[in-house]
């Protein structure tokens, strides 16, 4: 997407943070390539915002027994993806 490859090789996330499923890494490629294909900082941190808003608001709707739209899940695994990286220093 937008020729920019990811700030992070995923073969080094799966490394340095083994609790990443292969999913979570698929959810952080395919999210972290839409937000570099903004060409502008301030629209890549406002979709960041988004992402990571629209993902807290499907784990509530998920935990209160509802239903997840394909971008409501991938924000999901996205943010779980990102929590699991920031639960660790390395």
């Amino acid at each position: 997407m937008a020729g920019r490859d990811l700030p992070v090789d995923p073969a080094r996330l799966r490394q340095q943070f083994p609790e990443l499923t292969e999913a979570d890494v698929a959810a952080y490629e395919e999210t972290t390539r839409r937000i570099l294909a903004q060409s502008r900082p301030e629209a890549r941190a406002r979709l960041t915002r988004e992402i990571v808003a629209l993902g807290r608001k499907a784990r509530e709707l998920m935990a209160s027994g509802g239903t997840l739209s394909a971008e409501e899940s991938r924000a999901l695994r996205y943010l779980a993806a990102v929590e699991k990286m920031q639960g660790r220093t390395k």
